[in-house]
């Protein structure tokens, strides 16, 4: 539904640029098979690429990549899938491509556009598509990342919207896809309890931790070119920093969500130097396409401040890597400690105060952690969870879910271009004036030196293997 309750006309067309690349194999092809189990696969899809392969080819890549998943659980869902399915070969920087694709398109005239393509592609193809006449009651899918800094970033969106209306671009990040991730929101704003506690006079400090237990996986060359700041921090992780810090939207529709998390990104204050601890692990110079005496970060912990009523003087602190000891994103609110120290157990490090626990991946979960009394006459106690499991069978995954909404017109799970900006500028200082990245040990936590920039506030949360 659109901002004043109307509805969106859903697309009837899928364009789908960069058709034999990875994403739409690993991603944008299984994405669609769910779609069409679920019986909402109703529109065409018209593959775009330079290769010059057959749309017999296209139906074979297709099929191998819904294999990989696993047993062929559907085959009629499969071959409506590969029905729908045709394909257009071309350069896109050649203006007969895109009349291939009008052409293929036929009577269809709301087409969504999915670039999922080479960020350095990105203005070619859209000029491409205002220049073809296939803007028009468009839409257009951008992948991130959405520039490299807060002028390319300006820059990219300044060339998107000279062919497309702000409503009609979509900024993909599928991290905002995840079911865990939407629960924050619901979680904050559905439960009366929290509000009381949720500001900067109970709230000690707030760690995000996103960690991977691999390496870049031969992407070494596009780590070089991005680093783990660009890739991870300033989107995916702030993303859930919006989510937490944000103030209760003015009403029920996705334009006043936007406009409340843009608000916490402009509220965060510019990161300097002393503000982000970098690292890089072990053998990661040996990687193909890595430089030799490369200072890429693999690793990224800073410290951020948001400048707000509700938050004024609560540090966060946010880590994200590879190569560290556990798979897994968890967020821990730290509360702070009783003003009185009434029992001499409950005198606690603020690490091990009470907390809220929100466990985002490989599974779901929120806990909140209180003391409880031992049985026995001295008043001692232990701290305990009170555990909630919330992982749901049959959840869409996150590619299906966004790409859904895209062909709906249903902008609640994108990113704007106002977040865009103001989040790169809160990165834009130390994108180049950084201190080098640290070495640290494969299946660590990362460098020391990120212990010493939480040390003021107690200690880091390392998330437990899969609970």
């Amino acid at each position: 539904m659109d901002e004043t309750g109307g509805r969106a006309l859903p697309s009837d067309a899928l364009v789908l640029f960069g058709v034999t690349g990875d994403l739409a194999d690993k991603k944008i092809f299984p994405a669609l098979y769910a779609m069409a189990k679920r019986g909402t696969l109703t529109f065409q899809v018209i593959g775009v690429a330079s290769s010059r392969w057959s749309s017999a080819q296209l139906r074979k890549r297709v099929t191998d990549s819904i294999r990989k998943l696993g047993r062929i659980d559907d085959r009629p869902a499969l071959e409506h899938l590969l029905s729908r399915f045709s394909y257009v070969s071309g350069n896109y920087k050649d203006a007969e491509t895109f009349a291939a694709i009008k052409k293929a398109l036929g009577g269809a005239w709301r087409p969504v556009h999915y670039l999922a393509i080479p960020p350095a592609l990105f203005a070619t193809v859209i000029q491409g598509l205002g220049g073809a006449g296939l803007a028009e009651h468009a839409r257009v899918i951008v992948e991130k990342p959405f520039g490299r800094d807060l002028a390319s970033a300006r820059k990219l969106n300044q060339m998107a919207q000279s062919v497309f209306a702000e409503d009609s671009i979509f900024r993909i990040d599928h991290f905002l896809g995840k079911e865990a991730i939407m629960n924050i929101l619901y979680f904050r704003f559905a439960n009366s309890f929290l509000e009381p506690i949720w500001d900067r006079n109970s709230v000690a400090s707030i760690q995000i931790t996103l960690s991977e237990d691999f390496g870049v996986e031969g992407r070494g060359a596009f780590y070089e070119a991005a680093g783990c700041l660009r890739d991870v921090i300033q989107n995916h992780v702030f993303q859930i920093v919006a989510l937490l810090a944000m103030e209760p939207p003015a009403y029920q529709g996705y334009g006043a969500v936007h406009n409340e998390g843009c608000k916490v990104f402009q509220a965060m204050r510019p990161l300097l130097p002393d503000d982000v601890v970098r690292g890089q692990y072990a053998g990661y110079r040996k990687e193909p396409g890595v430089a030799e005496g490369s200072d890429a970060e693999t690793f990224c912990a800073l410290r951020l401040f948001i400048d707000s009523w509700r938050w004024a003087g609560v540090p966060w602190y946010l880590r994200s890597g590879k190569c560290l000891a556990e798979t897994a994103t968890e967020v821990m609110v730290q509360l702070k400690p009783p003003p009185q120290r009434l029992f001499a157990d409950s005198a606690a490090a603020s690490c091990v105060a009470n907390y809220v626990r929100f466990r985002l991946s490989p599974n779901s979960a929120i806990a909140l952690a209180a003391r409880v009394k031992r049985a026995g006459k001295e008043f001692v106690g232990d701290q305990r969870e009170l555990y909630l499991l919330d992982e749901q069978a049959g959840e869409e995954t996150p590619y299906e879910r966004l790409l859904g909404d895209a062909v709906r017109g249903d902008g609640a799970l994108f990113t704007r271009q106002d977040a865009v900006e103001a989040a790169w500028a809160v990165v834009d200082p130390v994108l180049k004036t950084h201190h080098p990245a640290r070495p640290y040990r494969c299946g660590s936590w990362g460098p020391k030196d990120a212990d010493a920039l939480i040390a003021a506030n107690g200690c880091w949360h390392n998330p437990l293997p899969t609970e």
